[in-house]
């Protein structure tokens, strides 16, 4: 039950950073490429990275500090589904390029920020 409260109360943080950043990107740029969501799903990439490989060998870090940041906070920080969504919205539109780019390029930056943040949670 603890458990689940860490969770839930990262989960919150989370939810919330996504929306305001994505609201603000949003606000800033104004293109059909929904730079909000691969931003929030690369940055999440790195993060999640970066965390599990810093608290893997660091025993210090409580159990309860790794689920409120890995399961409740990065888990509601990224935008999977919406990024999902947006991704056959693009393509139901027609706009066959850019969904493309998209998906693909989501999927390579994300694998990308993911090695990064594992190298650099690593060596710190």
């Amino acid at each position: 039950m603890v458990a689940a409260l860490w969770i839930g109360f990262g989960g919150f943080l989370g939810a919330n950073a996504r929306y305001w950043l994505g609201a603000w990107v949003d606000s800033h740029v104004s293109a059909l490429f929904p730079y909000g969501t691969w931003i929030i799903n690369v940055t999440g990439s790195f993060v999640l990275g970066f965390f599990v490989a810093f608290s893997q060998e660091r025993t210090w870090v409580a159990t309860s500090f790794r689920l409120m940041f890995a399961v409740g906070f990065v888990g509601a920080y990224t935008t999977f589904s919406t990024f999902e969504y947006e991704s056959m919205h693009l393509l139901q539109e027609g706009e066959l390029l850019i969904g493309a780019i998209y998906l693909l390029g989501s999927v390579i930056t994300g694998a990308i920020a993911v090695i990064a943040g594992l190298a650099l949670g690593s060596w710190i």
